[in-house]
């Protein structure tokens, strides 16, 4: 089942076409098994900036997963498989495993198994998709590679860059409100001057900036 982001009422229509306009028509068959069997909402809402999905098991019973509308039809199914492995992980072992330990890897691991093929991602993104689930992380964001190379299907915004392609002493604006400098790489983040306070902030080297004159 689907809910409307903007009514949050149920949408009773055809899986495939619940599926067509989020993630590879070839990916329909594989997810729509999930989810009927394991009887889970997906709820489309608006951008996080926090987070790319969720997933939530109500005291009644009820699953429900989330997922933002902003998302490339690749980015979305990452993310859609990466919150079904939370439920399945929960559903095999409860509480008793971290949220992303070795239950919850192996189980996603299995999961995007029958995914990572031509079919469905371009051959161009199944060598990182192939490095990065040999021990798959909390967030596909942390691995740059990954994110940078997702990131090049989704719609082009000439004026933002990758954080980690700007020159130190750069400028710019993070999501269309505060003004930045690039400072030195700590570790695997920049710290960063905000110009109206001074404060120092840590920023990924995949975080999209726009540079500033």
């Amino acid at each position: 089942m689907l809910l409307d982001k903007c009514t949050k009422k149920p949408k009773f229509r055809g899986m495939n076409s619940l599926f067509e306009h989020y993630i590879p028509p070839a990916a329909v068959p594989w997810i729509q098994q999930l989810m009927e069997a394991h009887q889970v909402v997906l709820k489309i809402v608006h951008e996080r900036h926090t987070r790319h999905g969720d997933y939530r098991r109500y005291p009644d019973g009820r699953q429900q997963i989330t997922v933002n509308d902003s998302l490339n039809t690749y980015q979305f199914l990452i993310t859609l498989v990466h919150e079904i492995a939370h439920l399945v992980t929960y559903e095999k072992y409860g509480r008793a495993v971290a949220p992303h330990g070795k239950e919850w890897k192996y189980t996603f691991q299995h999961l995007m198994l029958p995914l990572i093929r031509p079919s469905v991602f371009p051959e161009a993104l199944l060598p990182y998709l192939a490095a990065y689930f040999k021990n798959p992380k909390a967030s596909s964001d942390t691995d740059v590679r990954l994110s940078k190379a997702l990131s090049a299907y989704s719609p082009k915004n000439d004026q933002h860059e990758h954080l980690s392609d700007v020159a130190v002493g750069t400028r710019f604006i993070y999501r269309d409100t505060r003004i930045f400098e690039k400072g030195q790489r700590v570790v695997k983040r920049y710290r960063c001057m905000e110009l109206s306070s001074g404060k120092i902030y840590l920023f990924p080297p995949h975080a999209l900036v726009k540079p500033v004159s």
